[in-house]
């Protein structure tokens, strides 16, 4: 009979939450305001990335998940968006197949969590190319270049085609957005800020809805 391993242990519990607190009097009544307040305060307490998420999918009829750190490029009341190709990629099928998604933001420095989960849509051609524009040029073309989630032979495959399309588009100034590249904005209908507590008496706050037209409703879950 095969010596059973002692599991290791990753990490033992001796790191504390202790830094701050947060109750339903603390919040904004908008959660997108409340998102605003705690980003900015994640920016000035000098989080590398805070805008870095995690953002989760599911293909269906499979169920199997999915997920991937991206870039949140824009917020406004409506929703979350992010930038990708939605043709070639595993996230992009997920979302073909299953309007729900999920993102989650972690802000180690002021030990807080954001959760989103919501209803994905694609945001408008216009909106696509003002975002292409404002990239860097070598990313705008890497966008034409890769079948991004595709097996490929090796780098010397992709590096030929980006030599290629940078040939195709030299001396132009503005490069047209592929029409399978772009944003897709995750509407909320559930949006939990969590603060660490000691003792992982966490407090979390919760704004729920059932629709994108509900009220939102808040409140306290357990940690």
């Amino acid at each position: 009979m095969a010596e059973t391993k002692k599991p290791i242990i990753f990490a033992p519990e001796t790191y504390q939450y202790d830094k701050d607190s947060l109750d339903i009097g603390d919040v904004d009544q908008s959660p997108i305001e409340q998102f605003h307040k705690w980003f900015d305060e994640a920016q000035k307490s000098g989080e590398p990335l805070p805008e870095s998420t995690n953002f989760s999918t599911a293909s269906l009829p499979s169920g199997r998940v999915s997920s991937r750190v991206v870039l949140l490029k824009e917020l406004d009341d409506t929703g979350f968006v992010v930038y990708s190709n939605w043709r070639d990629s595993k996230k992009g099928k997920d979302v073909q197949s299953n309007s729900y998604a999920a993102l989650t933001f972690f802000w180690k420095t002021l030990q807080r969590q954001v959760r989103v989960e919501g209803l994905v849509e694609f945001v408008s051609k216009e909106t696509n190319q003002r975002y292409f524009d404002t990239r860097p040029r070598g990313s705008r073309i890497g966008a034409w270049s890769s079948p991004q989630s595709h097996e490929i032979s090796g780098r010397e495959e992709f590096e030929k085609v980006y030599q290629q399309r940078e040939k195709e588009f030299e001396g132009k100034e503005q490069i047209p957005c592929p029409d399978y590249w772009g944003g897709v904005r995750v509407v909320p209908l559930e949006i939990e800020f969590w603060q660490g507590r000691p003792s992982r008496l966490h407090d979390r706050i919760v704004f729920r809805r059932e629709t994108v037209q509900s009220e939102w409703k808040v409140l306290r879950i357990a940690p």
